[in-house]
């Protein structure tokens, strides 16, 4: 009887007046009851976890695809946001995140964590690129460097601002170089020309700035101002698939020149820089024989340009954070360092085109279209923030390497062992006399 209700207790089974099912007898419903609720049960447990495990999975595959169509809309074109969308993308370890604890076989991490300004200030100091990074165009050059074909390095160089803003335990080995491209760092490995092979174990620091000649930047432009204006309207545009090809031949080289650096200098942090922005942001008017819309296209190219780099370097250092090494690989934006100043600005800090003698008309030499003094200046300061304030992530260095260095083995590795006044181990002279040369010999460099 029911306690509640004074009525008898009805099974869920009972079979209803129109059910034509036999009674059962009621000394064995409560047995058959319970088998029946067995079988059911796990008969239906078969059935019901294979569905209930497909569902799952279908509604985690949607969520992911939501989030991640959410993310590509809605994620802001920071580098946080690019960052973490690449990050949920790919399944890595983000540079935002913290490192897996230390395993069992890791009792004793061999790294030691080090502040940003720690992690450069150790040993030798290595500017390496192009004609953005010699400071072509900035005046007040090494006249060992002014002969044609030469690097044409100016004293005004970011590299030498950067010098002289820190107190490296080293010396700059200032190596960047005029009309350098990429593919022939990569070419001139193991030959005294070669600017990688002048990077070495005590290389704290790495600047790069390369790829303007490998993506032909300047016969581009060449391309677009040398025309008739009025009949030639689609000059510049029309070679848009061509320097796609060659920004994607770039990706892959400057993948290569990155890993040579980190084979030489694994402790080193390696800033890669962009490219700035050459016209303004909203052209008044026409530059020359360019269009406000040539303006705009040239400014669209450097931006793609400079996101292909940025993201080459984000894998780059991905990998190294990932993978528990020391140092680290980072991207120093650079597009908007001369905003305001651009090349057709009253104040600018770019050269424009360089004007030939009487009768030769426009001329666009190596000059044309690089930074001044003044430009090259803005450009240090986005670097000095770069090496103040660090990556968005914690940087390592090796406990031993730094343990080991001194004075004498970074006056010895300045240059490189394939430069040509590299002294032999154990030759005695003047370090700083040495250094000295190593920075400034033209020779291995042209």
């Amino acid at each position: 009887m029911s306690a509640r209700d004074g009525e008898p207790d009805v099974p869920e089974e009972t079979p209803r007046p129109d059910d034509d099912s036999p009674a059962e007898d009621p000394a064995t419903a409560g047995s058959a009851d319970e088998e029946t609720a067995s079988e059911g049960a796990e008969g239906e447990g078969e059935v019901a976890r294979p569905r209930r495990r497909r569902a799952r999975i279908a509604l985690v595959v949607a969520a992911a695809l939501a989030l991640i169509m959410v993310a590509v809309v809605a994620v802001p074109t920071t580098r946080n946001g690019l960052l973490d969308l690449w990050c949920d993308v790919t399944g890595g370890v983000c540079p935002g995140e913290p490192l897996p604890p230390i395993t069992e076989d890791e009792e004793v991490d061999w790294r030691v964590r080090v502040e940003p300004e720690e992690a450069v200030l150790w040993g030798n100091y290595v500017a390496l690129g192009d004609s953005y990074s010699s400071g072509d165009g900035a005046g007040d050059y090494d006249p060992l460097t002014t002969e044609p074909g030469e690097c044409w390095r100016s004293e005004n160089a970011y590299p030498r601002l950067i010098e002289e803003e820190f107190p490296f335990e080293g010396s700059l080995a200032f190596y960047a170089c005029s009309s350098h491209r990429g593919s022939q760092m990569l070419e001139q490995l193991g030959t005294p020309e070669s600017q990688l092979e002048r990077v070495t174990e005590h290389t704290s620091l790495v600047t790069l700035g390369i790829g303007g000649n490998d993506l032909g930047f300047i016969p581009v432009l060449r391309t677009c101002i040398m025309r008739m204006p009025l009949l030639e309207r689609t000059a510049c545009t029309d070679q848009e698939s061509e320097v796609d090809e060659r920004m994607d031949r770039f990706e892959k080289t400057l993948t290569e020149v990155l890993g040579e650096i980190r084979d030489r200098a694994p402790d080193a942090r390696v800033l890669v820089l962009g490219y700035p922005r050459l016209f303004p942001e909203d052209p008044p008017g026409m530059y020359y024989t360019l269009s406000a819309n040539d303006q705009l296209w040239l400014n669209g190219l450097a931006e793609r340009f400079n996101d292909r780099i940025r993201d080459t370097v984000y894998r780059a250092d991905g990998e190294v954070y990932g993978s528990r090494q020391v140092g680290s690989v980072e991207f120093v934006n650079v597009f908007s360092s001369l905003s305001g100043h651009e090349v057709s600005e009253d104040d600018a800090w770019l050269n424009g085109i360089v004007l030939g003698q009487i009768g030769e008309g426009l001329k666009v030499d190596r000059a044309s279209f690089h930074p001044t003094a003044q430009g090259q200046r803005s450009i240090a300061e986005r670097v000095r923030l770069q090496i103040a304030e660090g990556p968005e992530r914690v940087l390592y260095q090796s406990k031993e390497r730094l343990e080991k260095v001194d004075p004498d083995v970074l006056t010895r590795e300045l240059g490189g062992p394939l430069d040509p006044v590299h002294p032999e181990d154990g030759d005695e002279g003047d370090g700083d006399e040495v250094a000295d040369e190593a920075s400034r010999e033209p020779a291995a460099d042209s």
